[in-house]
């Protein structure tokens, strides 16, 4: 019996993905800040954690009791995502969609290292909009939600290579993958009539959850260290 722990595991993808897993048999830990939909995900045979993902200290916290708790980790899906149409910083004084989209995938795959290594066949799959951003990275002047996205998925994709290029023999696999447009409840953060129309466009447009976790299922069974290693080459300078 493998373990995934799986961020943002409470809803949309990282929600379906929990599901495939536990009607397979493994062990699925899910953290989420949503108690009720924990509670949800508890009912279902996974175990939930509860953390506020987009401050450091809480995902520090959470990394060392998943340490504690779980002598080892097989696969760790990065998820938690949270669109933010007008800026807000966190508690820490970090912008919002930096820290939950970014910062806290950092130092999850960091600070689970030990666990990961310690799998037969370790893998880390980070959900992000792969492929769709570009530098710089600096924050301009005026905020704007969608542009935060693509700077934060650029961010992603040089995580992935920093990764394998700090961690040359480790046996780690970490693995990018872009889930496109898809049904997960995106729209709940925007003000009508934004929202409503948001959620018309995903009900004609985009693709349910079922039919986005094949390929993401694919990189977790089957992790591609050639895939990886293609991007890492792809965007090294």
């Amino acid at each position: 019996m493998r373990t995934l722990v799986i961020t943002g595991g409470t809803s949309g993808i990282g929600r379906g993905l929990a599901h495939h897993y536990l009607e397979r048999g493994e062990q699925v830990v899910v953290v989420g800040s949503d108690p009720e939909r924990g509670a949800a995900m508890e009912a279902a045979g996974a175990r939930f954690v509860q953390a506020d993902l987009s401050l450091a200290g809480a995902t520090l916290d959470l990394a060392r009791r998943l340490r504690d708790d779980l002598p080892v980790v097989d696969a760790l899906v990065l998820g938690a995502f949270r669109f933010q149409p007008a800026r807000r910083e966190t508690a820490e004084g970090v912008e919002f969609t930096f820290a939950l989209y970014v910062m806290s995938r950092f130092l999850l795959a960091e600070e689970l290292r030990p666990v990961l290594e310690a799998a037969p066949d370790p893998v880390v799959v980070n959900l992000c909009g792969t492929g769709l951003g570009k530098g710089p990275l600096d924050e301009p002047a005026r905020y704007r939600g969608f542009d935060a996205v693509r700077r934060g998925a650029y961010a992603n994709d040089l995580l992935a290579v920093a990764f394998h290029a700090d961690h040359p023999t480790s046996r780690i696999r970490y693995v990018l993958h872009n889930p496109g447009f898809v049904d997960t409840g995106m729209a709940d953060t925007l003000p009508q009539p934004r929202k409503a129309l948001t959620r018309l466009a995903a009900r004609l447009l985009a693709r349910p959850v079922a039919k986005a976790l094949p390929p993401i299922v694919r990189k977790i069974d089957v992790p591609e260290l050639a895939e990886a290693r293609r991007l890492t080459r792809a965007l090294a300078p």
